[in-house]
C-alpha cells in the first residue's frame, strides 16, 4: 500500500522526531526539515501532498514559506504555532494555509485535521491570482511584523516569543530554541503558579504527546542557564520538590 507523503518543518528535534514517529505510525511517509530553507531544498527532490509548517523557524519563517509554497501551487498546508495570535492566524490563512493548529495540540486532533485537509481537492486551495494579491495586501495592511512584536517583560528581561529570543537587562540578545520558547511562554502565562511536569508537557506539546517528563527538566535547566547570566542570585524558575516548577517574577505583557 502506498503511503501518503507529507512534509514536517520544525526546527526543534524534541518536537519533530516524536511527531514524525506518530505520523509514520499512522501510515504517512514523513519528510522532515529543520528550516524553511531545508524544506525548499527537500521539495526539489520529493513530492508531498501536505506540509505541516511551524510558524516560528530560524531564518525564513513559516508564514513566508507558506506564501512561497502556495505561490508555486504547492501542497496543502497546515500551520503549527505556539502563539494563538488572531493576527498571526488570519495572515497564515490569507497567505493560503488550509488550516491552522495552535500548540499545544492533541495528536488525535492534529491527525483529524490532516485527514480532513487531504480529503479536500487540491483545487480547493484558496489562492486565485486575485486572492493572492489580496493576501499580500492584507498581510501588509495588518502589519506582518505585528505578531513578532508581542513581548513580555520580567526582571529586566524582555521576551519576544515570536522571534524566539530574550533581551537581557543590559541589551544582550539571548537566542532560544523552539522548546525553550514554548516553555518560557507557558511560564510567563502562568507566573507564580506551581506547574507539574505533566502539566508543562500538556501546555507546551498537547495531551498524549510522547515527551518524557525528564525532557522538561532538561529544558528548564537550559533556560535557567540562559537567564542566570546577569542575575545569578535570582532563582527565576523555582523547583517545587515533588510538585514541579514555578516561575517567580511578575510578568508584564506588551
Amino acid at each position: 500500500m502506498t503511503t501518503t507523503p507529507i512534509l514536517l518543518v520544525e526546527d526543534d528535534p524534541e518536537i519533530r522526531a516524536p511527531l514524525a514517529d506518530f505520523l509514520e505510525g499512522k501510515g504517512y511517509r514523513v519528510h522532515q526539515a529543520a528550516s524553511a530553507e531545508a524544506a525548499l531544498q527537500l521539495l526539489t527532490q520529493h513530492s508531498v501532498e501536505l506540509a505541516l509548517l511551524d510558524v516560528m523557524l530560524p531564518g525564513m519563517d513559516g508564514l513566508e514559506l507558506c506564501r512561497r509554497l502556495r505561490a508555486s501551487d504547492g501542497p496543502r498546508i497546515i500551520m503549527l504555532t505556539a502563539l494563538a495570535e488572531a493576527t498571526d492566524k488570519v495572515i497564515g490563512l490569507e497567505l493560503g494555509a488550509d488550516d491552522y493548529v495552535a500548540k499545544p495540540f492533541d495528536l488525535r486532533e492534529l491527525l483529524a485535521r490532516i485527514r480532513a485537509a487531504l480529503r479536500r481537492p487540491a483545487s480547493a486551495a484558496p489562492e486565485s491570482a486575485t486572492a493572492a494579491a489580496a493576501a499580500t495586501a492584507a498581510a501588509s495592511a495588518a502589519g506582518r511584523d505585528a505578531p513578532a512584536e508581542l513581548s513580555m517583560q520580567f526582571s529586566g528581561y524582555t521576551f519576544f516569543p515570536y522571534r524566539r529570543f530574550v533581551r537581557s537587562p543590559s541589551g544582550v540578545r539571548i537566542p532560544l530554541t523552539g522548546a525553550e520558547t514554548d516553555l518560557l511562554l507557558v511560564f510567563c502565562q502562568h507566573a507564580r503558579q506551581i506547574l507539574s511536569r505533566e502539566a508543562l508537557i500538556g501546555l507546551t506539546r498537547g495531551k498524549n504527546f510522547p515527551i518524557a517528563a525528564r525532557s522538561v527538566d532538561l529544558v528548564v535547566s537550559r533556560l535557567r542557564r540562559k537567564l542566570a547570566g546577569e542575575r545569578a542570585n535570582e532563582d527565576t524558575i523555582r523547583t517545587i520538590r515533588a510538585d514541579g516548577y514555578a516561575f517567580q517574577p511578575d510578568v508584564v505583557f506588551n
